[in-house]
Formats: C-alpha cells, structure tokens, sequence
C-alpha cells in the first residue's frame, strides 16, 4: 500500500529509531512532522496542551494526520525497592501517558478520512519481565495492551494498530543503558554489550534502521492489533 503524499507524525522523531523511521517514511513519499522536545515541532508528550499545539502545528504544515509513530520514550533502571514514585510516575507518564495523548489526539482526523495508522513502539521488556526495569516493564506492557485495545475499538473505521517491540537498539538510550551496567558492575562495555545481545530475541543488537522497516512495514500494510518482535530471531544476521 503506498503511503505516497499522506502525513506522518513521528514522536520522538529527533534520533534514534524515530530520526531512522522518520527518514525512511519520507523516501516512501510521506509528509512527515516530528515532535519532539529537541528537534521538529517542540511538545512534550506527557503534556496534554503541549500534545494539542504540537499537533496542530503538524496539521497546519502538513495537512490532516493519516499516519502515528508513537517513538517517543526513556528508559530508567533501578532495584524495586530503590524505585522512587517520581521515577515511575515520569516513565509511566512518557512511555504509556503520552502514547494514549497522541493517538487520542490525531484519530479524529483518521476517523474523519476513514483510513489510519498507528505504529506504537513498546519493547520486548513489553512482553516478557526482566529485574531492575518494573516501571519500564509496566509502562511497555500498558503500551501493547493499548495498541490491541485501539485495535479492536476501530477496526471497523479504516484504522489498524499496531506496536513493535524491539529488543536492545543501536541508540543513544542502549550507550546510556551499557553506562550504567557497566558502572554498577565492572564488566567491560564489550562484555555488557555482548551480554545484553545474547538477551534479545535473535541474539544480536538491533539497528535502528530495521525497526524503522518494520515500523513502516506495519503502517503500508492492513493487519491490526499485532506486537511485532524486531529483530526476529528468525532473521538474524
């Protein structure tokens, strides 16, 4: 399906897996905005008025909104016991908050087109449980069950939602993520990185480039209320 000419807003679309989704979506032809606290349109995901301007502004660029990446999110580690209410309330508020504020606030435009597509990214930690990550595992499951949930509730409307769930990513967030393993444990940062690699699902570290595949993939395709695990282990490289 050609996705030629149709708006895309990228959250969190500054680097990362959102600047490689963002790059790709714009060689597949789409009109793409990004929003972000540091590139693009500038709001803040967790902020329902800053959510509304952002948006509009996008509209107003680019015209009504076809297409969502909700990219935007962090990542935070700590024991359970050392997991302060301010740490959970900020990674709920990113991660699952801003999720239900931007797709809430760009359906209208899908419904009124009959055609839409959502694209959530949550993360294996989205599936599955792993220590040191409770508030990021709650706020990454809340994010699939979202995205099944915005499945079901529209697709009689034209509108698929779906969400990938990548495992550890060649980002700024896995540098800050290998940091801190490595602070806490003397392990060398080869050796974390080789450690966090035999985690994911097809035993390597993702590239953001294939997520942003896989993101695009979901939004040029009609399938709904699927969590896609990326990479998958039966394309290892």
């Amino acid at each position: 399906m050609s996705i030629a000419g149709k708006h895309a807003v990228v959250t969190g679309g500054g680097r990362g897996i959102g600047r490689a989704t963002a790059d790709l979506l714009e060689r597949r032809g789409a009109r793409v905005s990004v929003v972000s606290r540091s590139a693009g349109v500038r709001g803040d995901v967790t902020d329902e008025e800053q959510v509304r301007k952002a948006f509009e502004e996008c509209r107003e660029a680019n015209g009504p909104i076809a297409i969502l990446v909700n990219n935007a999110g962090i990542a935070e580690s700590a024991a359970l016991t050392r997991t302060d209410r301010a740490t959970w309330d900020r990674i709920i508020a990113v991660n699952l908050t801003g999720t239900f504020l931007c797709t809430r606030e760009a359906l209208p435009d899908m419904i009124a087109a009959g055609w839409g597509r959502i694209v959530n990214v949550a993360s294996v930690a989205g599936l599955e449980g792993a220590p040191y990550i409770a508030a990021y595992c709650a706020s990454k499951h809340g994010v699939v069950g979202f995205t099944k949930a915005v499945a079901a509730e529209y697709a009689d409307k034209g509108i698929t939602a779906n969400v990938v769930c990548p495992g550890y990513t060649d980002t700024e967030m896995l540098g800050r993520t290998l940091a801190n393993i490595t602070a806490k444990t003397g392990r060398s940062e080869r050796e974390t990185s080789e450690l966090l690699a035999r985690g994911n699902p097809a035993g390597r570290i993702a590239a953001p480039e294939e997520v942003a595949e896989a993101i695009v993939a979901l939004a040029m395709g009609a399938q709904t209320g699927l969590a896609l695990v990326v990479p998958h282990p039966e394309r290892s490289a």
